[in-house]
This record gives C-alpha cells, structure tokens and sequence, in this order.
C-alpha cells in the first residue's frame, strides 16, 4: 500500500503542474515559429523514445528480483531482531548476522544488475533532458533559420527562455518512472491477495441443534499431495472435556483449528449440532465456539474492555467475576486504575498474565464450545492452574477441546485422543491409557519423570506410569 501511495496522493497533482504550463508554452512558441518549434521538440521526443528500453521483459525481471531481495534484507533484519534473547543466551550471533550479510550481499550483487541495465540508457535521458543539451538544440536550429532569413535574431529569444521548460513532463515521468514500477508491482501483489476466495457462506443457513461436534472422516492438507490430517474420526458430547496430545507436528493445532472454521477439510466433515459447518452462518458459529490461542493478542484498550471483547455490553460484575475465575483479578487491581487502566500505555502485563486475560475474555463469552489451542504451553504456574480449574470446575453441557503441551493439565479431562502423524493412534481416559502402557504413557513418562515414592499428585493421576492392573 505504501508503494501505491505515491501514485494515487501526488502524481495526480504532480502531473497536472508538469504539463499544464509547458502545453501553454508550447501553443505559445507554436504562433511565434512552428519550424523552430519542431526542433526545440527534438530532446523530448529523444528521451520519449528511450523510455520503451526502461520497459523490456529484462529490466522488469530486474525490478522484481530488486524487490524480492530487498524483502529478503527486511526480514533477515526482523528475525534477527526478534531473536536477539536467542543469539544472546545461545551465542549464536555469528551465524545470525551471517544472514543478514548473505542477504545484503545477494541485494548488492542484484541492484548491480539492474543499474548495469538501466544506467545507459537514464544517462541519455538525463542528457536529452538536460537545459544545455535543449539550448544547444535550440541555438543550433536558430542559427540556421536566421542565417537563411527565415526568423529574426529577436525571433529566437522565447525558445531560448522556454524550450529548456518543455522537458519537464517528460522528466516527470522520468523521476516518477521507479514509483510508477513499484505501485504496478505493488498493484499486482494487492490483486492477487483480493482474488483469494473467503470460505463461502451458506445461502440459506441452518442452525445447530446442541452443541455436539463430530469429526467425520476429516482430511487436510496445506498442499496438495501432502495431507496433515488423515482419516479423524472423533465425538466431542456436552459437557465433557476432550485433550488431543502428540509429539509436534502430528496435526494437533490443524485439528483444533477446524472447529472455528479457520478452513474447511479438504475431505470429511466437521458437524456441530448437526450441521455441517459449512452451512452454519459465520456470525452463529462465532457465537458458539469461543478460542483461546497460544499467542495472546490485547487491544490498546482498557483492561475491561479486552476482556469484554466478546461482549461489549458486558457490565462490569460480570467482568470482575470472569477475571477472578481466570485468577487475574488480584493482578488487575493492582494496576494503576484498576479494570479502567488502558494496556500498552498505562501498563504492561506479562506472558502469563495476558493469557489469563484471554482466558476471562473466553470464559465471558460463555460459548458453548470452548478450545484452548497450547494456551499453556509457555505459562506460569498460575496460568497453568487457571487452565486446569476451567478443564475441572462444571461448566454445565460445555464442550471443551484442549491442545495439551503439558500433560499433567490434562490429566482431568474425559477423554484423551493421542494424534501422531494426522491419524488417532489412542484414545480414552487419562487412568485408562496411562495402564495400557502405549503411547499416552510414553508421552507422559518423556514430559513427566518419575518420583520415587510413586505417589499420585493433586491431579489425582500417579507421577509414576501404574503398573497393569493397577488404578489411578
């Protein structure tokens, strides 16, 4: 957008300053000397005819590859920056600034063919353009009217004053050629991003019965030929709390992330209620399936309003009331205006902090469909127990579907579906598949070692994997 900014603000008006007063010049020099005039055009209709050289298939890929590493030089710039508490902690500086030097050299070596190729011919309409050249033209042309008797010495005088002014639309476009590739290019990467189809609505939309959500034989793939989900069979009732685990990469997010129709399965369905989601209006489906991510996100609002997000007309009990649920509500009064002190300018709250935040934004929405996609993954121990006192307090007929980094948070759920590879290996309680000793069991002794008196914690499941047999 920045690129097509020039193009649509100021060239208008810059365009319009550079023609106006050069067609007045030139009707004027047309009275006085037609012949004359002709000649002062020479320069114009010079640089005019080198302007096509600027538009050859070489130099636009030029302009592209221009463009693309100059994308690569900002992003090796970005990365590095954001990975500055890495490279510190890790000592890998080195190889980090390598990047940005990889990036930077390929940069120099492209902008070095693109003004091998365009500096020519620029330099011939720089000096086509240039005042000397055009008086030159001019008094050249004079001269040999004069000396034949077809125009006065006096004659001369307004090309002399006013030729070197006509050259200024065509050094206009001249300056304004670069601005004028990039907001075509520009325009162009802009167009292929609003001829990307939004997932359809339904023209007659039907609403769900219940909140029951079903996975039925759901397949997924980013691209074509490699699918990340393959074959999900899965039932999510009322009122029960569903885990998905599994080693990183097995699909877990991409499933969680079909509830809230981030995309549709490339096979299968997702059904809630009983209707597909592709028929549910999106507004409906909004209302029904409430999300916390990972990576939590607050508005330069106040601190009632990020958590009121949902539901702007929420007062301000059932704010505080939410807040206490995800145990926040002690860090907010502690700041500078309480529920009215506005985040990012008054205040700033931690990783945690920000996730209970979401964690109330999600609980006042009171949709009947809750995911929690890694919401612990990065949390602090009171994150962590606010989570758990949501996945164990009753909720009523509430589905909740949690993405578990760590295990012991699910240890209170109803049923636990272990995803590897896009395909359900295990399923069932957390006791049931801790005494099959499968790959639940292996996921938990790698995240939970044991402890030597082998007793059970205060989530009721034993640290130590039990024996066959033997209960939670």
């Amino acid at each position: 957008m920045s690129a097509v900014h020039p193009l649509i603000a100021h060239a208008p008006g810059e365009l319009v300053s550079a023609f106006v007063v050069p067609a007045v010049s030139l009707v004027y020099l047309l009275t006085v000397d037609w012949r004359l005039t002709l000649v002062t055009l020479v320069p114009v209709v010079t640089a005019v005819a080198l302007v096509p050289l600027l538009t050859l298939p070489a130099r636009l890929r030029e302009q592209e590859e221009y463009d693309a590493a100059m994308g690569r030089i900002a992003s090796s710039v970005v990365e590095f920056v954001q990975g500055i508490p890495v490279v510190k902690a890790f000592g890998g500086g080195g190889r980090a600034h390598r990047a940005f030097l990889t990036a930077a050299d390929d940069f120099v070596d492209v902008f070095s063919r693109w003004v091998r190729g365009v500096s020519a011919v620029a330099a011939g309409m720089q000096l086509a353009l240039s005042p000397p050249f055009v008086l030159l033209v001019v008094l050249t042309g004079g001269a040999v009217l004069i000396t034949s008797g077809g125009m006065t010495p006096a004659g001369l005088l307004p090309f002399l004053l006013l030729g070197p002014g006509l050259t200024a639309p065509v050094a206009a476009l001249g300056h304004g050629f670069d601005d004028l590739q990039a907001a075509r290019r520009a325009a162009g990467r802009i167009r292929a991003v609003l001829e990307v189809r939004p997932l359809p609505e339904p023209a007659h939309p039907v609403a769900p019965r219940g909140h029951r959500v079903e996975l039925r034989g759901v397949r997924f793939g980013y691209e074509a030929g490699h699918e990340v989900l393959r074959g999900i069979d899965l039932v999510l009732e009322p009122g029960t709390v569903t885990a998905i685990v599994g080693p990183s990469g097995s699909g877990k997010s991409t499933l969680v992330r079909l509830l809230p129709r981030f995309f549709d399965p490339t096979h299968g369905s997702v059904v809630l209620g009983g209707a597909d989601l592709r028929e549910l209006d999106g507004r409906e489906l909004h209302r029904t399936v409430s999300f916390v991510f990972q990576d939590v996100r607050l508005l330069r609002a106040s601190v009632a309003d990020n958590i009121a997000l949902a539901v702007p007309s929420a007062g301000l009990d059932d704010v505080v009331r939410v807040a206490r649920l995800a145990d926040i509500h002690d860090r907010i009064l502690a700041l500078p205006r309480g529920y009215e002190t506005v985040l990012g300018e008054e205040a700033e709250l931690s990783g945690g902090e920000a996730q209970r935040i979401s964690i109330a934004r999600a609980l006042l929405a009171g949709a009947p469909v809750l995911v929690l996609d890694e919401a612990t993954a990065f949390a602090d121990p009171r994150t962590e127990r606010a989570v758990r006192d949501v996945l164990t307090k009753p909720a009523g007929d509430r589905t909740v579907l949690v993405i578990a980094h760590r295990l012991e948070t699910v240890a209170g759920a109803d049923t636990v579906v272990v995803l590897e590879d896009g395909v359900i290996v295990e399923r069932g309680g957390p006791a049931e598949l801790l005494a099959r000793n499968g790959r639940f069991a292996a996921l938990w002794r790698s995240h939970r070692p044991a402890v030597p008196d082998g007793g059970g914690g205060r989530d009721g499941v034993s640290r130590e994997v039990p024996e066959e047999g033997e209960s939670r």
